[in-house]
């Protein structure tokens, strides 16, 4: 295969602002994902090509596993669907079945009160919600946390209309919204895909004795933040346990959150040293999606990462631990919890393959001057040489957090309105405070 563009004039310009320069996506347009014999090639195909002269269905992606692994046979209940749906995926067992999260984090009689909440929340929301999951303290235990019942349920609701999806809930559900819902449900729709991380939320509603906070995204945005860490703010998500209540049943959706998963280990062992124990990965990679993010600083418990990851040592190594075994550039001693790797220029190359898109582009910024456009190859080449490679990785993946941070946050003030707002925030400083 010859050497393709990393950047082509037709589809991406760059601008200048405050200092530094930003891709613009016109087209929808998104880099193929480079992955080493044993990953998966991602092209994210543009909803119109110029170059082509056609138009391309929404979402069009295009999915090839080069070395196909042990399929599992998953049986789920998607929301709508009245018998159970067989789904064949290539993802860890644990990472999307329902019933694990609970196992290992409630008793038999809790698992099945939480599981049937859950579902009951999930069906007091209009149809067409194509992936739900559960996330954070009051989900799954973590170690600052005594009782997660007090606890408020965060969800994402993914959906493939999202217009559709919102003028229904409008209909069923008008006080979850802020002022904006008299603009209507295509104001809404647009302040979600257009501002932010492509997320909107519903904050502080009460819904079956619990308080709940509630996200929709589009599939189409979703795949894209798998795949190019956009913004890292659901994906981030995925790269923790989380528990799956709709699972999906679009199989590009489903190959991206694996995609996902497999960036998550070759960005944090490029950040890890030669010697690291299975405690520091997971808490590097737990951390990708907090590093840059300015609430951090403000009004998040400072321990915020280790409370996610000791408790849930178990829940990761369900998720990684397939990952882990495949990777031929790491040894794991699985009953002493260490690894090794040699950081050398071929493992660093194998590894910077398959970062996503978003997090090459900041490599770009960092080893090329201004208005150079050059090879993917040689921007990978240039930084695999570079002993310091783990670093300018974790800054291009913080200023990814960074951005999208601040502006999910600015948007969140419109959505979820002043008051609710404050109450939210008051929140997480008092949590904050009690860290401290």
């Amino acid at each position: 295969m010859g050497i393709i563009r990393f950047y082509q004039k037709l589809f991406i310009s760059t601008s200048k602002f405050n200092g530094t320069f930003s891709v613009l996506k016109h087209f929808h347009f998104h880099h193929v994902s480079w992955y080493s014999s044993s990953c998966a090639l991602i092209s994210h195909i543009p909803k119109t090509s110029l170059l082509q002269g056609k138009t391309f269905h929404d979402s069009c992606v295009k999915s090839v596993i080069c070395k196909p692994k042990k399929r599992l046979l998953c049986t789920v209940k998607p929301q709508g669907v009245s018998e159970a749906a067989h789904i064949d995926v290539t993802l860890p067992k644990d990472s999307i079945s329902i019933g694990n999260t609970l196992k290992e984090t409630s008793s038999s009689k809790d698992k099945d009160f939480q599981k049937e909440l859950y579902n009951k929340i999930v069906d007091s929301f209009p149809e067409g919600i194509q992936m739900a999951f559960a996330y954070g303290s009051g989900v799954i235990k973590q170690q600052n946390s005594a009782d997660i019942s007090k606890n408020m349920l965060d969800f994402i609701f993914v959906v493939d209309k999202p217009m559709k999806w919102h003028r229904l809930n409008l209909e069923r559900h008008p006080n979850h919204y802020s002022f904006l819902r008299r603009l209507g449900p295509q104001t809404i729709t647009r302040i979600q895909e257009r501002y932010g991380a492509g997320v909107y939320f519903n904050t502080l509603v009460p819904m079956h004795g619990r308080l709940i906070k509630y996200g929709v995204i589009s599939t189409a945005r979703l795949i894209t933040d798998l795949l190019d860490w956009e913004s890292l703010y659901v994906s981030g998500r995925l790269h923790k346990p989380v528990t799956l209540i709709v699972v999906p049943t679009n199989e590009q959706l489903l190959t991206a959150m694996k995609v996902n998963l497999n960036s998550a280990v070759h960005a944090a062992l490029l950040m890890l040293p030669d010697m690291f124990t299975e405690e520091q990965l997971y808490l590097t990679i737990a951390s990708l999606s907090y590093a840059g993010d300015f609430r951090m600083g403000i009004a998040e418990d400072k321990n915020k990462i280790n409370n996610i990851v000791k408790p849930s040592i178990s829940l990761f190594r369900k998720m990684y631990g397939p990952l882990l075994m495949e990777e031929e550039h790491v040894t794991w001693w699985q009953a002493e919890g260490q690894l090794e790797q040699a950081l050398t220029f071929h493992s660093r190359h194998h590894h910077l393959k398959c970062l996503p898109g978003q997090v090459l582009y900041g490599l770009l910024i960092h080893k090329f001057q201004i208005g150079v456009f050059p090879d993917l190859e040689d921007i990978i080449k240039r930084h695999a040489y570079d002993s310091e490679c783990g670093k300018h990785v974790a800054n291009s993946i913080k200023q990814i957090v960074k951005k999208s941070s601040v502006m999910q946050t600015m948007k969140g003030i419109l959505t979820a309105g002043f008051t609710k707002s404050l109450r939210y925030a008051a929140n997480k400083v008092m949590k904050k405070i009690k860290s401290i």
